[in-house]
């Protein structure tokens, strides 16, 4: 862990740059520096979003995840598609805790009522430029029956869901079709943990 805290970055200046569907501030800022003393004065252009909770579904008794296809802006000129598999993910409305985004959010994108919640980690995807900070779990689902076309019409949303073992999903990992942070670093975890999460999850309830 790092000796420096926050009391050894001075914020002198925060200013709007760009108020939309998303914020970004432009901060002038300076901060100590490991030799000593202190840097100069930088720049910084922030992207401020509200922290996001992510789950990857797992039913233990099928040894399926759930995952959810949508069209993502970020992924335009980057991939053959910018139609991405992904996990259920949302972000925090005012007084909401994380366990309470990831049922609202499993319900709106999934159609999915999630049993227990395993934490998996928390981590910031992107802290050189966004202050956004993730809430990632893993949750025990029944996923027979689970499919077809969800999302809030008012979001504009349209999201398809789709069921894979956990062969499908790992070797969706192996080629690169799995290629977001969230899904790539819960993917990994169960492929660690699943057999313990399948022996303490039992006989299907």
């Amino acid at each position: 862990m790092s000796d420096f805290s926050q009391q050894d970055v001075q914020i002198l200046r925060r200013e709007p740059g760009f108020r939309g569907f998303y914020q970004v501030d432009v901060l002038t800022l300076r901060h100590r520096l490991f030799a000593g003393g202190w840097g100069p004065e930088l720049r910084r252009e922030l992207f401020v979003r509200r922290d996001a909770v992510c789950v990857l579904p797992y039913d233990p008794w099928e040894d399926a995840v759930v995952l959810v296809e949508q069209m993502r802006v970020g992924a335009l000129d980057k991939r053959a598609s910018p139609w991405m598999l992904e996990l259920v993910a949302g972000l925090f409305d005012e007084g909401e805790s994380a366990e309470e985004v990831a049922r609202r959010e499993a319900q709106e994108e999934a159609g999915l009522e999630l049993r227990e919640l395993i934490p998996i980690t928390r981590y910031f995807p992107s802290p050189g430029g966004s202050n956004e900070h993730v809430h990632l779990f893993c949750a025990l689902v029944d996923s027979r029956g689970v499919g077809g076309i969800h999302g809030l019409a008012e979001e504009g949303e349209d999201i398809r869901v789709q069921v894979l073992s956990l062969a499908e999903a790992r070797q969706a990992l192996s080629d690169g079709r799995l290629d977001n942070a969230a899904s790539i670093i819960a993917l990994q975890w169960l492929l660690l943990n699943g057999r313990h999460v399948r022996e303490q999850a039992g006989p299907r309830p």
